[in-house]
């Protein structure tokens, strides 16, 4: 019998480093195909949440945030890019791409969770950002997103034009602030085991087994 896991994946549509590590979580849960059945939520964290309509020139953005220089910052991008080759996602850096505000982006994951498409959303979201340079604070895009997945694109264009969702997102974001995560990714297992970064497949198999050792143990001696 497989072992049910809850798996809360804090995170934001502009951190390439959860698209790193969703790919890696993916791939330890495949391994451990035979001993688990995750759920895999996404809850909303944003890296720039005062981020103008407009965006801002990615290198700009980069250097100005974390006081480095442009052949650093083209350097992590580099590094960022052969990362997801290893699990087949195309990061396509340029000199188009932008740092956008991704506040309207969550508001329609809490939708698509109530609606059962969060994770084919996520991954939409991802590829539109950093594959096709897509402006994700759109609303015209962020429907035409919807509607790629199967969800209905007017009652997404409804959704975001009435701002509806906007509180709930306020509220998760402050609960995991509160549970003082500060990065992102961060991936919580069962409620038990915190695990921050873009980490390779194997740290969270180890994560996952150890979780699983400790409440079988759990089990034992109640």
């Amino acid at each position: 019998m497989k072992e049910p896991l809850d798996i809360q994946f804090v995170s934001d549509v502009m951190c390439p480093w959860c698209v790193v590590g969703l790919g890696n979580l993916n791939k330890a849960l495949e391994q451990l195909n035979d001993k688990v059945d995750a759920t895999i939520t996404f809850q909303p964290f944003e890296l720039n949440p005062n981020m103008p309509a407009e965006g801002q020139d990615l290198s700009e953005h980069i250097t100005e945030k974390y006081g480095i220089n442009k052949e650093q910052s083209d350097q992590n991008r580099k590094m960022i890019e052969a990362r997801g080759k290893e699990i087949d996602f195309d990061f396509n850096f340029n000199s188009e791409s932008r740092m956008r505000n991704s506040f309207d982006a969550h508001r329609l994951l809490h939708w698509a969770q109530l609606e059962g498409k969060q994770t084919e959303l996520k991954n939409a979201l991802f590829k539109a950002h950093f594959t096709h340079n897509q402006d994700v604070s759109d609303h015209k895009v962020l429907a035409n997103l919807a509607a790629s997945v199967g969800l209905d694109p007017a009652a997404a264009k409804g959704i975001l034009d009435k701002n509806h969702f906007a509180d709930e997102v306020h509220q998760q974001e402050q609960i995991w602030q509160q549970n003082g995560i500060t990065s992102v990714p961060t991936v919580i297992i069962n409620n038990a085991y915190a695990i921050s970064g873009g980490q390779p497949a194997e740290v969270f198999k180890s994560a996952i087994e150890e979780v699983l050792e400790k409440q079988k143990a759990e089990q034992a001696n109640a």
